[in-house]
């Protein structure tokens, strides 16, 4: 596959990453083993809705994508289940998928993003990443007690201060 020098929806797929995480099931759980990828757990590739009068480009592209799904799988299969919710490991593949899908489509003049494409995400997602969330939620504690009363207090003290302040310069103004 040759590289490209354009990529319009780089964003769209990251978005469409986003989202679906975001729209996900849950946290990411990593106690359920997954050992292979293989046609045992269901990576097949989705298949093409044809309704008997699809176009030869549309089977070229469903043909073409079919391989795309296949070097993803083969990519995905060296990445172990603790990644699988890094970003840093998962980006190669994931972009992969996604350059070989757009490629494709700009190749055989076929529009981008389209549903066979969005099926693809949507399966990578399915069997990969379903259990991702986008960010950790931070816990926010309460800081500890020295540090919390000396915020209360440093204001309290600084007021006098400043009201003393404030009225020793206003009587040197009107002594001038």
């Amino acid at each position: 596959m040759a590289p490209r020098a354009h990529m319009s929806s780089g964003r769209l797929s990251q978005g469409l990453l986003l989202l679906w995480v975001l729209l996900g099931t849950g946290l990411c759980h990593m106690d359920t083993v997954t050992t292979s990828f293989g046609p045992v757990t269901g990576t097949s590739p989705p298949t093409a809705m044809s309704n008997g009068t699809a176009q030869l480009t549309e089977r070229n592209y469903t043909d073409i994508t079919q391989d795309c799904w296949v070097y993803f799988v083969n990519l995905m299969r060296n990445v172990t289940t603790a990644e699988l919710c890094e970003w840093k490991v998962i980006s190669r593949p994931y972009s992969e998928l996604q350059r070989c899908l757009e490629l494709w489509a700009d190749n055989l003049n076929y529009s981008y993003p389209n549903a066979l494409a969005e099926r693809y995400i949507f399966q990578s997602h399915h069997r990969y990443f379903h259990n991702c969330t986008l960010v950790e939620h931070p816990v926010y504690l309460d800081p500890p007690e020295d540090v919390l009363l000396a915020m209360i207090i440093a204001p309290i003290c600084l007021i006098p201060f400043l009201v003393t302040l404030v009225i020793w310069r206003s009587k040197d103004g009107k002594a001038q």
